[in-house]
């Protein structure tokens, strides 16, 4: 599906967490094994770095993850890593406790999970470090457990930025965030964000919601609901166009409400993930904007991760020559926050954007 391979992504601004403790200015050894990134790291312990890597997914169903899931051999093999096949928990996140135990009892020496529930995942981290197996989560934070890093973008800048793209273009009126799973810190980062900004920034608007747990089925029933009440909508933030893109879209076409960017009566329109889909929906004027989720950095940094926490390493606060920045999280975990840039015509044909390398 992919035809070549991503590498470090050129200077796009750096992505800033709300609420993590004050950046401390570190030094340390480079990582050489790894790559040339020169993160502060330390060693505590004698290991090398080898050995099978279970790699665990939320779900397949979208294309953002169906994308991030051919990324992963590519980099695990850029990096060096011996990547199990991928294991798919299909959006359960009992399964996915099932799936981290499959892969341990299968001996493997390090996990990377992409998280479905951020307390519920606690289980299987326990699980892995009474097993001495060191894990890399990617884009969903735990709320507890031990993790070596968490690789994962700004969430709450994703809904600071659909907040600001919708309030700089509608003046007042309705505007709707269609949610993801608020039992993920995604979810609700991204809509505390969303509503925070509107609130604060432009007051004029009005924010209804739909809680939608990522499921398409789900979006679209309530979307409809939504709009037979509210057909003045005005705006739309989509917090996953990878299952909420064609819902969305095919719902205001069947009340006729789908109308390109420029014409009277057209409801703008902000995803979030940067798949394909998304850019086509952008160039024919059916939705705005989107964010750019990095499925292929997700793959790339997941990789390198685990491959140094195999190997002893740890990780301090601080700036990273990816254009990216390691914070502390309330919970003390150590995430990496990749760049994330909002997509718009004006730059939806950027080569640098994974979403324009998926063939």
């Amino acid at each position: 599906m992919l035809d070549r391979t991503v590498g470090t992504p050129k200077k796009r601004g750096r992505a800033r967490s709300l609420g993590v403790v004050a950046l401390a200015a570190c030094t340390g050894l480079v990582l050489s094994a790894c790559g040339s990134t020169k993160d502060t790291v330390s060693s505590d312990g004698d290991g090398d770095g080898t050995g099978k890597v279970g790699v665990i997914l939320p779900l397949l169903t979208s294309p953002f993850w169906q994308s991030y899931n051919d990324y992963v051999p590519k980099m695990a093999k850029s990096e060096g890593v011996d990547a199990l096949k991928t294991v798919n928990s299909n959006s359960d996140p009992s399964q996915q406790i099932t799936d981290i135990n499959n892969q341990l009892n299968q001996g493997v020496k390090g996990l990377v999970v992409a998280p479905l529930d951020s307390a519920a995942i606690e289980a299987g981290l326990d699980q892995a470090e009474r097993k001495g197996v060191p894990v890399v989560a990617v884009d969903v934070a735990p709320e507890k457990g031990k993790v070596a890093m968490v690789v994962r973008a700004n969430n709450v800048a994703y809904g600071e930025q659909a907040c600001d793209y919708l309030g700089k273009h509608i003046t007042s009126g309705k505007v709707v965030q269609i949610m993801g799973d608020l039992a993920s810190v995604n979810g609700r980062d991204r809509s505390e964000a969303f509503r925070a900004c509107v609130k604060e920034k432009f007051p004029k608007l009005k924010v209804l919601e739909i809680p939608a747990k990522w499921e398409s089925d789900t979006a679209a029933s309530k979307l409809d609901t939504l709009l037979n009440a509210n057909p003045d909508i005005k705006g739309i933030y989509m917090q996953a166009g990878g299952v909420y893109l064609a819902p969305t879209l095919q719902t205001l076409k069947s009340k006729g409400l789908l109308k390109k960017t420029g014409e009277a009566g057209h409801i703008a329109i902000v995803s979030n993930d940067g798949i394909p889909q998304e850019f086509d929906a952008i160039r024919k004027g059916e939705i705005d904007a989107t964010v750019s989720q990095p499925a292929d950095l997700y793959a790339k940094y997941g990789m390198y991760y685990i491959k140094a926490a195999m190997a002893g390493k740890t990780f301090k606060v601080g700036p990273t020559d990816h254009d990216s920045e390691i914070v502390k999280l309330s919970s003390g975990i150590l995430e990496d926050q990749l760049p994330a840039p909002l997509v718009t015509k004006e730059n939806v044909d950027d080569p640098d954007l994974w979403g324009n390398s998926v063939g």
